[in-house]
């Protein structure tokens, strides 16, 4: 590499951003692990070898980013903050196996992919107030990876592996759950990184589901996903008159599915959503 940085120690990282003349931006939610046996973690859990094709969003200075790039990925590294992109511009300057896209992920990772296609993995320290988004987005564009490691608030990580009749339990559960077997890799606390958040983190591991999407149409399961947790509080027949003709009309899906009009979208398992998706499916399309 054409540029050393210690990834371990605060000091040096300020130092470092102090001689560029650069700074933390708040908004993108920029945290460094300093942590380096969670790093070597992360990365043993992603399982990368020579020839793995990685997509790393939010590299930052590039600390998982080399570690990576070491151990033979070929990985393309999305960045929003101009500075940092060119930080790790000079870090892999010539390096074959490292490639830059450059700015918000939310308006540039579907032209990348529609050109590039799919990688083997996909790995983040997600920016916060932004990972729910980009999980979801994916996934809603039928996009599922082999093998996904993310660091998360541990709220959002809570929310993703969450059972029915939970209070975090919700649709972005439920749209997590049907894409990914999701399992726990290890809370991070505020200080393994810099600048300390003022949250707890934690690492997960999704494993792209063979058996899927096991519904008949997917843009219907979405659709009636959304809508019956569109109010949490409101029963699910109330919440699913938002896409039929008539309460009549609910009451019928409702019933041919199985599902008590009483009951709220948080009490549902997949498995009943899935069904409910596939008997609204049904019934709709015997009206064409």
């Amino acid at each position: 590499m054409a540029l050393k940085i210690n990834y371990d120690s605060p000091v040096a990282l300020k130092n470092f951003l102090d001689e560029r003349g650069m700074a933390m931006q708040k908004k993108f939610g920029q945290n460094f692990l300093i942590n380096s046996q969670a790093r070597k973690l992360l990365v043993d859990s992603l399982k990368v070898d020579e020839n793995t094709t990685v997509w790393e969003v939010g590299p930052g200075l590039g600390c998982m980013t080399s570690e990576i790039v070491e151990r033979g990925g070929k990985l393309t590294a999305f960045e929003i903050d101009r500075g940092f992109a060119g930080v790790l511009k000079e870090i892999f300057d010539g390096n074959q196996n490292f490639s830059l896209v450059e700015g918000d992920v939310l308006k540039t990772w579907k032209n990348y992919y529609k050109e590039n296609g799919l990688p083997d993995r996909f790995f983040g320290n997600l920016p916060y107030n932004v990972a729910a988004a980009i999980v979801a987005d994916m996934i809603s564009e039928g996009v599922r990876f082999p093998r996904a490691v993310i660091t998360v608030q541990k709220e959002v990580a809570m929310r993703m592996a969450a059972k029915p009749g939970t209070e975090d339990y919700s649709s972005f559960s439920v749209l997590c759950q049907w894409a990914y077997d999701i399992s726990n890799i290890t809370d991070l606390s505020g200080g393994c990184f810099w600048p300390k958040p003022n949250v707890e983190s934690r690492s997960v591991l999704m494993v792209k589901k063979e058996n899927f999407p096991c519904c008949k149409e997917p843009k219907t399961f979405m659709k009636v996903l959304r809508a019956i947790f569109m109010q949490r509080r409101k029963t699910i027949k109330n919440n699913l008159n938002s896409i039929t003709n008539s309460s009549e009309e609910t009451e019928a899906i409702l019933s041919k599915a199985n599902i008590d009009f009483s009951i709220r979208a948080e009490k549902l398992d997949i498995e009943q959503i899935l069904r409910l998706s596939d008997v609204y499916f049904d019934f709709y399309s015997q009206e064409k």
